[in-house]
C-alpha cells in the first residue's frame, strides 16, 4: 500500500478488489475477470481495468465513474442503474447488455458494440459515441432522435 492513500478491502464473491477511498485515481492498471459474477452495487470509481472480463457480470447500481475499461468485455452484462458517467469504454463489447436507466453521460464508446443492448431511459445525450452502433441497441426515440442528429448511422 501506498502511503498517504487509504485503501478499503472489497471481498466479493472470493474477488479481493482494493478501492481507493480518496479523490486519487488507481496508478495501476489491472485487468480483471468478474465474468459470470454478482457485483451489485460494486465501487470500480476510477478505476483502470482495460481488456477486463465483464461478460454476464451483475452490476446493478454499480459505481463505475470517471473509470478506463477501454477494450473490455460487458456482453449480456446487467447494469441496471449503473452510474458510468465520465469512463471511457473505447472499443467495447456491450452486445446483449442490460443498461436501462444507467448514467452514461461525459462517457466515450468509441466503436463500441451495441447490438440487442437495451439503453432505454439512459442519461447519456452529452456522451460520446463515435464509430458505435447504437442504433442496432432498444432505445427511446426521444434519444435516438438526439443521438442520430449528433452520431448519425453511417451511410452504406
Amino acid at each position: 500500500m501506498k502511503e498517504g492513500h487509504i485503501w478499503k478491502a472489497v471481498l466479493t464473491h472470493e474477488v479481493l478488489a482494493m478501492v481507493m477511498t480518496e479523490n486519487n485515481p488507481k496508478d495501476e492498471e489491472e485487468t480483471l475477470d468478474l465474468s459470470f459474477q454478482n457485483h451489485t452495487k460494486a465501487n470500480l470509481r476510477k478505476g483502470r481495468h482495460p481488456s477486463s472480463n465483464f461478460r454476464r457480470t451483475i452490476f446493478d447500481g454499480a459505481d463505475l465513474t470517471a473509470g478506463d475499461f477501454t477494450g473490455s468485455d460487458f456482453r449480456r452484462a446487467s447494469m441496471f442503474y449503473a452510474d458510468l458517467m465520465n469512463s471511457a469504454f473505447d472499443s467495447c463489447d456491450f452486445r446483449g447488455a442490460d443498461l436501462r436507466k444507467a448514467r452514461l453521460n461525459l462517457s466515450t464508446f468509441r466503436n463500441c458494440k451495441f447490438k440487442g443492448a437495451d439503453i432505454r431511459g439512459i442519461r447519456g445525450r452529452y456522451a460520446i459515441w463515435q464509430g458505435s452502433d447504437w442504433w442496432n441497441a432498444k432505445l427511446d426515440d426521444d434519444l435516438r432522435k438526439v443521438l442520430d442528429k449528433k452520431w448519425p448511422k453511417p451511410k452504406e
